[in-house]
């Protein structure tokens, strides 16, 4: 199988509002991947219009906020990435605080449509998210997965378990709580970013 994987924009933004509207996607669904953009709670209302919306503003502005991963033509699949500095609730986190002064790009989550998984989509977003990192002249790749030795539920691991990292080459730099490592890879600009990865079991 192909996983096909393409940025977040207006021509591609109803495939994400499908991708969230499925069974199994009710967090998603309500936060939109705006919790950690934002400095605060977010509003208290229609919370998840507001998040939704939010995140199209950002779409229409022509930022990429990030890919989508389809199969035969579908969406599977999402994984959220950016410049640090986009993720303002990362700023005061006890566990994600930055590590040193260096300019990183964060991923802070993922979404597969439960029809989907177990057919290493995660790993195949990941490893477009390097290539897509690179590509945009980042020169450092972070992320924040959750580290247990037992089997967690789905909506627990939307950060990733720190085996899927380390099978991709990131490395450990910080562990602020037991279970809860910040991991980074080293991505070098210039480098053209293929529009394909190979989906495999990994």
């Amino acid at each position: 199988m192909v996983l096909e994987v393409r940025p977040l924009t207006p021509e591609t933004w109803d495939d994400l509002a499908e991708l969230f509207s499925r069974p199994g996607a009710s967090i998603p669904r309500s936060c939109w991947c705006m919790f950690y953009r934002r400095s605060g709670a977010g509003p208290d209302g229609a919370r998840s219009a507001a998040n939704r919306d939010a995140l199209r503003a950002i779409v229409d502005s022509g930022s990429v906020p990030g890919l989508l991963g389809y199969e035969d033509g579908s969406p599977v699949g999402w994984i959220s990435l950016s410049p640090r500095e986009e993720y303002e609730k990362l700023r005061r986190s006890p566990v994600m605080k930055p590590v040193d002064e260096r300019l990183v790009w964060s991923i802070v989550c993922f979404f597969v449509d439960k029809r989907a998984r177990g057919r290493g989509i995660t790993a195949g977003l990941l490893d477009a998210a390097i290539r897509y990192a690179d590509e945009q002249g980042a020169t450092v790749l972070e992320a924040y997965p959750v580290d247990k030795p037992e089997r967690s539920g789905d909506d627990s691991m939307f950060f990733g378990a720190k085996s899927l990292y380390d099978r991709a080459g990131f490395d450990e730099v910080a562990r602020r709580k037991p279970t809860r490592p910040v991991v980074r890879k080293q991505v070098h600009p210039g480098t053209k970013a293929p529009t394909t990865a190979s989906d495999d079991s990994r």
